[in-house]
């Protein structure tokens, strides 16, 4: 049975009550319960790890080597700068994709700029909650047709 690592970055615990107009009022806890269902319908495992810590973020990266086939990731702030988050996932030989909920390229300036694309098979961004789920099928769709 494939299995997938689904990562949540900083500040991605306070989901529901941080910033609830942009973010939504989804809690994380219920977004991972969300992509279990899914998960159980397409067949396949999925492990979830959060921290406001970029180092571990990296480590749990370097576990998941050989061990996931594929991770969906929602670098949050991490995204727009982190260059050591950015060579961990160029060190996979597995497909990650890249999720957000809102939509980077409509808010500040400074979210526009993405460190992470280049590395990762894809993105999925604007949706909420949703873009975690579109990202975890996209992230099936490439262990099935045997993508790296």
């Amino acid at each position: 049975m494939a299995r997938i690592l689904v990562v949540h970055g900083p500040n991605l615990n306070l989901l529901g009550e941080r910033q609830p107009e942009i973010y939504g009022r989804q809690t994380l806890e219920e977004i991972n319960q969300s992509l279990l269902a899914l998960a159980a319908a397409e067949g396949v495992e999925v492990e979830f790890f959060q921290s406001n810590h970029e180092g571990a973020i990296i480590d749990r990266l370097h576990q998941a080597r050989n061990v996931v086939d594929a991770v969906v990731i929602n670098p949050g702030a991490l995204g727009h700068y982190s260059y050591a988050l950015r060579d961990a996932i160029a060190s996979l030989s597995i497909p990650v994709v890249e999720v957000h909920l809102s939509n980077l390229h409509a808010r500040e300036e400074f979210r526009h700029r993405l460190v992470l694309s280049p590395v990762c098979r894809g993105q999925v961004m604007g949706f909420g909650p949703y873009s975690y789920l579109l990202g975890l099928r996209a992230a099936i769709h490439l262990i099935r047709e045997g993508a790296r």
